[in-house]
Formats: C-alpha cells, structure tokens, sequence
C-alpha cells in the first residue's frame, strides 16, 4: 500500500522514492504528494520536459528478452539500449555489484536499474554519467511508467467539482459519546465534510447538546436527521449547522432555527407538496436545500431518479442534496461499484450534497468510495471524458488491465534458468512454478497438488510457498495480476485505510 516518506507518496507498484529524488534533479520541480501528481511530472519529464533521448536499461539474463520484446512494442520516442548483466535474477543485483561489472562507453541521459536493485543509486550516476532512476518490480509495468498508460494531468489537485459528503452516524442516541466521537473521527479521516447525527423522531436523545458541543469543539461541522422537534430545539442552544429535514409537517420548525434546513416532500405528497413548502420557505426568507428523495430499487427507484431531473431543471440554481444509503445499504452487491454509479448520476445533475453511512457490511469504505467517485466523476465531466483509466481507487475486487505473461514466454524463460529458485506466475486461468528442473502448470486452483510437487521439507520454506500459492489461486479466481512477494492490488483497500 502507498506510504509516506519525507512528504512524498511512495506508490510502491511502479514507482519510488528514488525515482521522485531523481526527478527533482532534472529541473525545477514541485515535491509530489500523490502518484497523480508523479504521472503529470513523468508526462513532462519523458515527453517535453528534459529532453530523453537515450537510456539504457540495465537486466538480467533472465528477463533480458522480455524487456527487449517490451520496449520493441512500446516504440518509444527515445533510443534504448539494453546492458545484459551476467547474473540470471536481476534482482540479486546491487548498485556497487553493478558498478565493478558495468562497461559502457557513456552517452545516455538515464540509466534504468530493475526495481528490486538495492544500494545507493549515486555510484551508477558516478560511473555513466547519467541519471540513474530504479524502474519497475515487474518488467510488464515499464510501458506504465514512461506515460503509455492514461496521464490525467491535474487530476491530483482537481477540487473543481466537490459535492459536500453528509456521513451519517445512525442510532445515536444508543451510542456513547467516547464511540460517536470515534466514529466522526473516521468519517472525517474518510473525506466527509458533514458530520449527520441519526435517531427517529419516537427516539428520545437526551444527550444531543453535550454532544453536539463536542463535535463542534472539535471543528466538526454536524446535521441533525430527525423528526424529533424536542430534541432539535434543546441541540439549538449550542448551535448546529444543517437540519435534514422539513416538510408540510413540521415547517414552521425551520423559523426557530439560525441552521440550513433540507426541505424534503410530503408523505404521498410528491413534487406538489415539495413546491409548496420550497415555497414556503422562500416566503420566509429561510435559507433551504431540497432533496427530491431517492426511492430503494424496485420500489420507485427510476421514478425518483426522474424528479430529481425535474427538480434540478425546476431549480437549476438550487442547492440539492441526494441520499444514496437507500442504494448502497438496500442491494445484495459490493457498494464500491454502485457508488460510483450514483456519484456519475449525481455528477450529471449538479449534485451538492450526498448523504451516506456504513452500516451493513459490504457497504464498509462507503464514505470513502463516495470520496474517490467525486473526484473522479468530476474530474471526467469537467475534462469531457469518460470515468476510465483515471483512477484506479474503485477497482477493488476485480483489477485494472493488465497483460500476463503466457505460457510460451514463460517456458522460454524457463529454459534459461540455472538455478533451482521457484518461480510463480499465473495468468487468467493458470498457476505457473518453475525452476531449472521442473515446470507445473495448474489450472484447477489445486495448491495442494502444486506442492506435493515441489518436495519441500524446510519448514519455513513451506510456509512461504503456501502464502504464495494461496495468494497466486486467488489471483487466478479474480483474474487479478500476480507478482511474487508483492502484495494483490485492492484498489482503495490498498492504501492507508482509516480505522475506528
């Protein structure tokens, strides 16, 4: 998962912290604080910015041919040349190993060392001359690195369009105030803006000041859902910001408070019922947000859909605000794919504010994927795009494109090995061991058989075998890409996930 060193996100699948220095020496340039940022410098470095017009990577026996038919088809805009190091796994070797057996005669502008290369990077520069930068743990990510998988530039600090997030705690009033206050903590650490305090209007909260209090001591800015007028009332002598919500019931609520109101449709009412108290408010010079009220699927889901267009076109300057939880917490399906459904609709209809929560299990990370589906639908709509290939957050069970090695390119390296190290490698319907004397192919997600195979009797050696198959037969059955002693990829999951 990402991590942060010296204010700067290591994105530890193609790119590090090395990389990030060396592109600070080539020019004047910002510190980067994402991996989108590093995208839009290495579109600069590689196609405009620093002139590249020679580089040499250095290999392994081994993976000298991949690389070569990679490059080949890459057709890149700068020349390359390829130094074979007499060692079979080009991750054995250290800079200071490279250093005494590198002969090159010079002229390159970068210097390219597999990815796993260890030591200080500085002795390459010192014998070439040249920049020297560590490339990628898996040679089928080096067309990604030099900018021939999608650039979008400025989508790193892209905050044009940001609909406010309204994470909701339900149930408050049988919490503690030490569990409310983590679980604000956590949505705030998730990316929402709005802090929504939940209890039905037969439930009593006789705790709703002090609480209240709390959370604006701590910079928290809170709504209220409910129905409950006590209970709003008593949370007015400290002051809170929004009331989720109004209608032709308790209107007259809305004059007693100094907060925004969400103005919602009658019961049975409709968009009459909804015009009427819009108007109302509007008479009253009371300042409002109007949430038209998305219905469950098959149960008016397509209707409300609808009025939220004709709301939007009755209203077009209007702030409107959209609930997704009865989507998201309503569905047998991973809310992951179904939020960026709803924040693309929400994009579409100038959205302002979505309201959601995380209370049944596979919608965990819901506020987060809300988070990450903003930007992403915004960024798409403002750049006229399609949401694709930007960011890669949202892709969790399944994976982003990717090209395995086959079978064929697997043998050939086989046939090159000299040492009896186990190799895997899978593609999308196989596991791949090898080392110079065997080869096992095996396409029924059997480990068991793969093992009894390998005749491994160090205990320790077992263990890592086992953790590494189980992890490959996953890999498999998602058809996510494998690279050994790597971690699988889980899109947002990967990263730095905020705990309550």
């Amino acid at each position: 998962m990402p991590k942060k060193e010296s204010g700067v996100w290591v994105y530890p699948r193609w790119i590090d912290l090395d990389n990030i220095n060396r592109l600070r020496t080539f020019q004047d340039v910002t510190v980067v604080t994402s991996v989108e940022e590093l995208s839009a410098h290495l579109e600069h470095l590689f196609k405009g910015g620093h002139t590249i017009t020679k580089i040499l990577f250095i290999t392994g026996k081994l993976a000298a041919q991949a690389l070569e038919n990679i490059l080949r088809a890459m057709e890149p805009e700068f020349d390359y040349e390829l130094a074979v190091m007499n060692i079979s796994v080009a991750a054995f070797m250290t800079t200071d190993w490279i250093q005494r057996r590198l002969n090159v005669t010079g002229g390159y502008d970068l210097v390219m060392v597999p990815g796993y290369c260890r030591g200080d990077l500085s002795a390459i520069e010192a014998l070439t001359g040249a920049k020297a930068v560590r490339g990628t743990k898996d040679l089928k990510d080096i067309p990604f690195y030099f900018g021939h998988q999608r650039i979008s530039a400025g989508y790193g600090e892209y905050h044009k369009y940001q609909p406010k997030i309204l994470a909701e705690i339900v149930d408050v009033p049988l919490l503690s105030l030490e569990e409310i206050l983590a679980q604000a903590e956590y949505y705030r650490a998730s990316g929402a803006d709005i802090i929504d305090l939940g209890w039905q209007a037969n439930s009593d909260f006789p705790e709703v000041e002090q609480t209240v209090a709390a959370l604006k001591e701590r910079g928290f800015i809170v709504s209220l859902d409910t129905f409950n007028r006590e209970d709003v009332l008593r949370a007015k002598r400290v002051g809170f910001d929004y009331l989720l919500s109004v209608n032709g019931h308790n209107l007259d609520l809305a004059r007693e408070l100094s907060c925004r109101v969400v103005v919602i449709p009658d019961p049975e009412g409709g968009l009459d019922s909804l015009e009427r108290n819009i108007a109302q408010l509007e008479a009253w010079g009371i300042d409002y947000i109007i949430d038209p009220i998305i219905e469950p699927i098959n149960f008016g889901f397509m209707e409300s859909i609808l009025r939220y267009r004709q709301v939007r076109e009755r209203h077009p300057n209007a702030e409107i605000l959209m609930g997704i939880a009865n989507i998201t917490e309503l569905i047998d399906a991973d809310s992951t794919g179904v939020n960026a459904l709803m924040m693309g609709i929400a994009t579409e209809l100038n959205i302002n504010y979505i309201l959601t929560t995380e209370v049944i299990s596979w919608a965990q990370g819901a506020v987060r994927e809300v988070n990450i589906a903003r930007k992403l639908m915004g960024y798409a709509q403002d750049n006229h795009i399609l949401p694709k290939r930007i960011d890669e957050g949202l892709i969790t069970v399944k994976d982003p494109p990717h090209t395995p090695y086959t079978e064929g390119e697997l043998r050939a390296m086989q046939a090159k090995v000299r040492d009896r190290n186990l190799r895997i490698f899978t593609d999308d319907k196989a596991i791949y061991v090898f080392n110079n004397r065997l080869f096992i192919k095996e396409t029924n997600g059997d480990i068991q058989r793969i093992f009894e195979q390998l005749h491994v009797t160090d205990a320790r050696h077992a263990f890592y075998l086992g953790k590494e198959l189980q992890k490959a037969n996953q890999a498999v059955r998602l058809r996510k890409k494998y690279v050994q002693d790597e971690p699988l990829r889980w899109g947002y999951l990967s990263r730095d996930t905020p705990t309550l």
